[in-house]
């Protein structure tokens, strides 16, 4: 989770790994960001976060990439392809970009397609009735915001929303330099790439500027899997999760896995693209959540539950566990049982 996999009050002690013997290197190029806590909410040209309230909560600075932390570890992976496309060995690089991540600061460039642009209205953007995992967005309200607040001023909630956006266009263009490099050396028709988020994020749905719910908008990520046994251009609607993304890749590089693990391989949503049925499972502090095909249903600690209906155009802004007490015991037990067998 610490850029760099280390622990300590900067994240750079080396006896505090936080998954030992799981990495035969573990990188972070820091440069002006001093050290990796540094690095992790760094705007341009090595600021750092110290009170966040001191630091602006959006910035778009001009210069090259790599006046962002992610420019620097884009840099740092396209070294690290070439000393292993040079090695000759079967080999796994994981490369960790931090945008879109607050602040929101990304090089002038990719703010230059937004600066302009009309966007679409935020969708169901008031706080919800009743009880729901809802918060006041403390992570993002604790920054520097000039005194606006997005959910009562539509003019800063578009600026939020256009660098947001920006910082997107910046990972992407990382991306695309890391798989252009690939192209070069030769290894892109031989070599599994995941692109995966580990949440989503709330621009303003639900009255929400951040992640830390249980809402859809908070759990739903990227998941792109492309290689040699996957095919181009399929997609699906399949509900999957994270903890699937280790056994495909074992299946997909022929490594023999435990039957006891977590997860299971994707392969089965690419061959048949109609597939539906399956769940994903969440959690936050002293709530639970479990997301089927249809439904959404999330049990609070004191036993209050949520089920929304995403077959209706209300989604997840009417609870109707109410209405629907067999799915909600049906979605209940099938997320305990889950839960009893993690354990």
């Amino acid at each position: 989770h610490h850029p760099g996999g280390r622990g300590g009050p900067d994240w750079d002690q080396d006896q505090l790994l936080e998954m030992p013997h799981a990495w035969d290197r573990h990188l972070c190029p820091v440069g002006d960001w001093q050290h990796p806590r540094g690095f992790m909410h760094g705007l341009a040209d090595g600021e750092i976060r110290v009170k966040a309230g001191d630091m602006d909560v959006l910035q778009s600075v001009a210069g090259a990439d790599d006046i962002y932390p992610d420019g620097r570890t884009t840099n740092e992976a396209l070294q690290q392809l070439d000393s292993l496309a040079a090695a000759g060995k079967p080999f796994f690089l994981a490369v960790g970009l931090l945008r879109p991540h607050l602040p929101f600061g990304a090089p002038a460039r990719y703010m230059q397609h937004y600066r302009q642009n009309e966007l679409p209205a935020i969708p169901h953007p008031n706080k919800p009735a009743g009880q729901t995992t809802w918060h006041a967005s403390g992570e993002f309200m604790k920054y520097n915001r000039w005194n606006r607040n997005p959910n009562h001023d539509a003019e800063f909630a578009d600026s939020v929303r256009r660098h947001y956006a920006a910082c997107v266009s910046y990972a992407d263009a990382m991306v695309g330099r890391i798989l252009e490099r690939l192209e070069r050396l030769q290894l892109a028709e031989r070599t599994i790439v995941v692109l995966w988020g580990d949440h989503g994020w709330h621009l303003g749905e639900h009255g929400i500027w951040g992640k830390h719910s249980l809402f859809e908008e908070s759990l739903r990520s990227p998941l792109i899997v492309c290689g040699p046994g996957v095919p181009a251009g399929a997609t699906t609607s399949e509900i999957v999760e994270s903890i699937d993304v280790f056994p495909t890749l074992c299946e997909l590089t022929g490594i023999p896995t435990e039957t006891s693990i977590d997860g299971q391989t994707l392969s089965t949503a690419w061959k048949d693209e109609s597939a539906s049925g399956g769940r994903a499972n969440s959690y936050f502090k002293r709530a639970k959540t479990t997301r089927s095909d249809t439904h959404r249903l999330i049990v609070h600690a004191s036993g209050f539950v949520e089920l929304y209906d995403h077959r209706s155009e209300l989604g997840e802004t009417l609870n109707v566990a109410e209405q629907y007490p067999d799915i909600v015991e049906s979605l209940r037990s099938a997320l305990e049982a889950d839960l009893t067998r993690a354990r």
